[in-house]
C-alpha cells in the first residue's frame, strides 16, 4: 500500500459515512478487513506517520480554538479526525493551521473535530484478520509537540497567530 492508496481509502470511507466520524471508523474497519494483513500494517504505518507529523503546537492551538479547548486526549482525537478529512484538509492544516478556518467552512465543534475510533481501525481490522494484535508500527510520541511555545490562554497571542480562526472561534 502506498500513500495514494491510503488517502483513497480515507476519502472513500469518509464519503460512504457522509462525514460522520464514528461511521467512517466502522466503514474503515470494513474496508481494511478486505485487505491482506500486510496491507493493514502498511495502512497503520501510514496513519501513524501522519498522526505523529501532526503533533505540533501550532496545530494544537488551532484545535484549541476550533474545539473551545483541547486537552491532550482531545488533541489526539482531533489529529485522527483531521486525517479522516482527507489529504487536502490534512496537508493544508499542517502547512498553515490558521487555514483550517477556510478548509473547514462548516466546522461544528459539537459534531466535528473528534474521531478517536479512526485511530483504532487498523488495530481492529488486523485482529479480525489474524486473531493477533497489530504489531507496533510507529515510534513513541515526543514528550512535547513540535514548534515554539504558544500560550493558548493568551487571547492576544492566539489572535495574532490565528487571525482567521480567532475571528470565527475566539473569545
Amino acid at each position: 500500500m502506498d500513500e495514494t492508496d491510503f488517502w483513497q481509502i480515507i476519502d472513500d470511507t469518509r464519503e460512504d459515512a457522509e462525514g460522520d466520524p464514528d461511521e467512517q471508523a466502522d466503514r474503515l474497519v470494513e474496508r481494511l478487513v478486505q485487505l491482506t494483513p500486510d496491507d493493514v500494517i502498511d495502512f497503520a504505518r501510514l496513519f501513524e506517520a501522519r498522526f505523529q507529523r501532526a503533533y505540533r503546537i501550532d496545530l494544537w492551538g488551532a484545535a484549541h480554538l476550533l474545539l473551545g479547548g483541547a486537552s491532550d486526549d482531545s488533541f489526539d482525537y482531533f489529529r485522527c479526525w483531521l486525517i479522516g478529512q482527507g489529504r487536502d484538509v490534512f496537508e493544508g492544516g499542517l502547512h498553515e493551521p490558521d487555514d483550517l478556518a477556510d478548509l473547514l467552512p462548516d466546522f461544528d465543534e459539537e459534531e466535528d473535530g473528534e474521531a478517536e475510533d479512526l485511530g483504532y481501525a487498523a488495530d481492529e481490522a488486523y485482529e479480525q484478520l489474524t486473531g493477533l494484535p497489530l504489531p507496533e508500527v510507529g515510534g513513541r510520541q515526543p514528550a512535547r509537540p513540535a514548534g515554539p511555545a504558544l500560550d493558548f490562554d493568551d487571547p492576544d497571542a492566539m489572535a495574532k497567530r490565528f487571525p482567521k480562526l480567532w475571528e470565527r472561534y475566539g473569545d
